[in-house]
């Protein structure tokens, strides 16, 4: 029997969940053992998931749980923890391609024999990930951009208000387009250009998608991907668009897409989203901001020689704006994966996260 501990999260506005009532309930009747821990901040109500049969226990008691119950969640464990950790964690752990902080939580796996299954890292046999969150988080990302060039039209000088959660798409979508109609007015019916980089991608089909349900004209959505930046940066061509959105999945050592310095020039582009969100990453092709920002803070202003205002968006869990939407699409994908679970010793995506979980705590091991 395949025992799961699904943790509430505790990032700040995280509202999505990693399994949701209707995927449990589908686990549970094969016979899975499945604790929940209570949360006001997830999207689902903690009823939810005891109508359907999951056992409820307090916020934080899954460093109670049986060593055989594997603990699921999306996004990190709680800051500032450094004691070992025990058991089979599958999640979203942001440490394996050197983000800040990596040989830390690493080397807490280290010490306790525990070990990280990551949600990011789980590909079937042709290399593709079984489940991802890229849509929604391209959907909402280019949500808050265009939103973003909104306010400073309507609102020029002002602070971009916090985000809540939106119930659906369909009502993000009639938020945004309302503003961006009144915007468009004011600046002279003239509609922002949106570049979209990755736009080939989940993350970025997501974007494009929001881009035209909002009333974008198509050929004012610029869409680059492989082929277009195969010659390598830096890209003057991005400084044109008033909206630039980053959805690559980065993997590997690129040059910039545009420097600082080129942000001193002339330029349409008045608003980033860095829905890729490699921060801390060394190799970050956006190096302009250094800090990741949040939904009650979505935009960090980056200071130029150039009179136009620019703001970036690096929220890291963009998703969660679309909270109940992107769950329930993320946990259908995941689904077939967790059954695998059984067996897991037979399978080809439990045993890759596994193997390179053990090539990673290695590397961490010839540093520290």
């Amino acid at each position: 029997m395949v025992y799961l501990w699904l943790r509430a999260e505790t990032k700040a506005m995280e509202h999505r969940a990693a399994l949701t009532p209707s995927t449990c309930k589908t686990l549970l009747d094969r016979g899975f053992k499945i604790t929940v821990e209570r949360s006001r901040e997830r999207i689902f109500d903690d009823e939810e998931y005891a109508k359907v049969g999951c056992h409820m226990v307090p916020i934080g008691e899954w460093r109670k749980a049986p060593k055989e119950a594997y603990i699921v969640g999306l996004k990190e464990l709680p800051e500032g923890e450094t004691d070992p950790l025990h058991h089979t964690h599958i999640f979203f752990a942001h440490c394996f391609k050197n983000q800040g902080g990596w040989t830390e939580i690493l080397s807490r796996f280290d010490e306790g024999q525990g070990t990280i299954l990551d949600l990011e890292f789980l590909n079937d046999a042709q290399g593709r990930r079984v489940a991802a969150f890229g849509y929604h988080a391209g959907f909402a990302g280019a949500a808050i951009g265009v939103d973003d060039w909104c306010h400073q039209k309507l609102n020029p000088g002002q602070v971009l208000p916090p985000y809540k959660p939106f119930p659906n798409e369909a009502s993000l979508i009639t938020y945004i387009k309302e503003r961006l109609d009144r915007a468009v007015a004011l600046n002279n019916g003239k509609v922002p250009e949106v570049m979209v980089m990755g736009a080939l991608g989940r993350c970025g089909k997501g974007a494009c998608d929001f881009a035209r349900a909002v009333g974008i004209p198509e050929d004012l959505i610029i869409k680059w991907d492989m082929a277009e930046t195969k010659a390598g940066g830096p890209f003057p061509r991005i400084l044109q668009s008033e909206i630039f959105v980053n959805c690559i999945y980065l993997n590997q050592p690129i040059p910039p897409f545009f420097t600082p310095a080129m942000l001193d020039g002339d330029r349409n582009m008045s608003v980033i989203v860095d829905v890729s969100c490699d921060t801390t990453n060394p190799h970050n092709p956006i190096p302009v901001y250094s800090i990741n920002t949040t939904f009650d803070k979505a935009v960090v202003e980056v200071v130029t020689k150039n009179a136009l205002p620019l703001e970036v968006c690096s929220i890291d869990h963009l998703p969660t704006l679309l909270p109940r939407e992107s769950s329930e699409a993320f946990s259908r994908d995941l689904l077939p994966t967790i059954i695998d679970l059984e067996n897991r010793e037979k399978s080809s995506v439990w045993g890759g996260a596994e193997a390179l979980f053990r090539e990673k705590v290695q590397a961490m091991r010839s540093v520290r």
